[in-house]
């Protein structure tokens, strides 16, 4: 028995998105990278399975380098019509709770400029010498050489916020293609007792705001990810049904 069976008995498999999956669904949650999209492409079926949900389609990602707006644009441009109001976004999650909940004004935020642009909307001073806390997302400028001042931070009382923990999502020729949690991983190996929170899946925050915001229960909402250890986690924790895109066989 797989790790997908054992975990999660509910799932049901897909090699691709099938828009009869989630037909008697009242709310489709979904997941962008691996699911909708890779590498800024949809998927050859995507377009139908979008129209085909209509407005019953929230996108609940762990993407890190982008918000909803800029998402929502991104998305027209390939023909598919998803309002940035339904679509959460981990790393701009992450900030937006950092701004309200914890009231965090000071930070030293790696991420895109897209990203960064929002911490600063928000109130965030994203490149602060003395941080409250230190910010990891999906950042191309992360390198063995700006991981040892992340650690330093952390180190000097900083706590460190990760957007998201996973490894990779699958592209259009199923291979791996990295995300935050290589980031994360890599810092693990130089310091393995790190601590950090993320509100990204398998957190079910991110379900949980879709729910509230649509007026609709978890029983009558069904997530669509293509990674069981995160996305099947988040859903699990809702006992909200699951289905699975298993494009590529490595997670």
């Amino acid at each position: 028995m797989d790790v997908a069976t054992t975990l999660y008995p509910v799932a049901h498999r897909y090699t691709r998105l099938d828009a009869r999956a989630v037909a008697d669904a009242r709310l489709v949650l979904c997941d962008l990278d691996g699911c909708l999209i890779a590498q800024g492409r949809p998927f050859a079926e995507t377009a139908d399975f979008v129209a085909a949900c209509g407005d019953r389609l929230w996108i609940v990602s762990n993407a890190s380098d982008s918000t909803a707006r800029a998402m929502s644009r991104q998305l027209a441009g390939l023909g598919l019509a998803v309002p940035a109001a339904r679509i959460l976004l981990a790393g701009e999650t992450m900030l937006e709770h950092l701004a309200h909940v914890e009231n965090i004004r000071r930070a030293r935020v790696f991420a895109s400029a897209a990203l960064i642009a929002r911490a600063v909307e928000l109130g965030i001073d994203p490149t602060a010498d003395v941080p409250q806390a230190v910010l990891l997302c999906r950042d191309a400028s992360v390198t063995v050489d700006t991981m040892g001042p992340i650690l330093t931070q952390v180190g000097q009382g900083a706590p460190l916020w990760v957007s998201n923990e996973d490894l990779s999502h699958p592209g259009h020729d199923t291979r791996p293609v990295a995300e935050t949690g290589a980031l994360l991983a890599a810092l693990r190996a130089i310091q393995p007792e790190l601590e950090w929170r993320s509100l990204g899946k398998p957190d079910p925050m991110m379900l949980t705001m879709a729910l509230t915001r649509s007026g609709v229960s978890a029983q009558d909402a069904v997530f669509v990810g293509d990674n069981v250890l995160t996305d099947g986690a988040a859903a699990a924790a809702l006992n909200m049904p699951f289905v699975h895109i298993q494009r590529s066989i490595i997670q």
